[in-house]
């Protein structure tokens, strides 16, 4: 399986998988509490059955692998055979795997499997759109925290499928000093001074953004020096073409606030190495998807 996160990332890829273990015993322990009582109910333990995740959409398919860690855990005797990969444009009608084992299992997990794909799917499509507005350009997308509570690892994981990057994990992976923090640590210069020496004194090894709101804020972060890379947030295009030539290879630049689709490519054009925009996981209709029996 191709990585799941970026190499740059400082979260590992076991700190992730635990992160998608939590994601798949917390929603079976929401969903199915002291057991799914309508199976249960009416289909015995002995029951086998198969079931088939039919696509009523068109788009990005997202979530396959995790699909197969929710079958492997609520039943390893479950058996996946997959005909489309995660990444792959799929159309109304296509088959994307079929489910095979206890009957009483496959329906245990359908929701969890099906509500997971739908979200991961709709992210992954929204993320390829705007990868490809951005095409030949040498930028590239990244997302946000803006997540669902609880859901992250999946999104995150959705907009690499869809052919982004991720921006860092959490709050404890990378440093990001924003208006807020900037303001309420006496100002930029001060800002970055304190975060400096907490890292010393901490002994962490974090990248630094820092947030711009004007031209005046970018040439205060680069007499600072020590940042990553440098947040311009909401400039309009021509002070964004300006901000970049300022900071030059002096460290990285992203462009973040008023990115849709009209706006993207002229943001692209202006030289930034990233865009970031929350609208790739708070804005995104679910891809409908369903698992048939079979």
């Amino acid at each position: 399986m191709p990585s799941r996160l970026n190499k740059k990332n400082m979260i590992t890829e076991q700190q992730f998988q635990n992160e998608l273990d939590l994601i798949i015993s917390n929603a079976i322990r929401e969903d199915v509490g002291d057991g799914d009582h309508s199976s249960l109910a009416c289909i015995p333990a002995s029951a086998q059955g198969s079931a088939k995740l039919l696509v009523k959409d068109s788009g990005i398919i997202a979530g396959v692998e995790f699909a197969k860690m929710v079958f492997n855990y609520v039943d390893s005797n479950m058996k996946v055979e997959t005909f489309i990969e995660d990444g792959a444009e799929v159309k109304y009608g296509d088959v994307v795997f079929h489910v095979h084992g206890s009957s009483q299992s496959i329906l245990k997990a359908e929701r969890l499997v099906l509500n997971s794909m739908q979200r991961m799917s709709a992210v992954a499509t929204k993320t390829k759109s705007y990868v490809k507005l951005i095409e030949g350009t040498g930028a590239k997308i990244l997302d946000t925290r803006k997540t669902t509570p609880n859901f992250r690892a999946c999104e995150k994981w959705a907009v690499k499928i869809g052919g982004g990057e991720n921006h860092r994990f959490a709050l404890y992976d990378m440093i990001m000093l924003k208006d807020n923090h900037n303001d309420f640590a006496g100002g930029i210069t001060a800002s970055i001074a304190k975060t400096k020496q907490y890292l010393i004194d901490h002994n962490k090894d974090l990248k630094i953004i820092v947030e711009a709101r004007s031209i005046a804020e970018v040439e205060e972060i680069l007499a600072a020096g020590g940042v990553y890379r440098i947040l311009l947030d909401n400039f309009d295009f021509e002070t964004t073409k300006k901000a970049v030539q300022i900071i030059g290879d002096k460290c990285l630049t992203e462009s973040s606030g008023n990115i849709n689709e009209k706006t993207i490519r002229e943001y692209a054009l202006c030289g930034v190495d990233y865009i970031s925009s929350g609208a790739l996981t708070h804005s995104v209709h679910n891809m409908d998807l369903s698992l048939k029996a079979i």
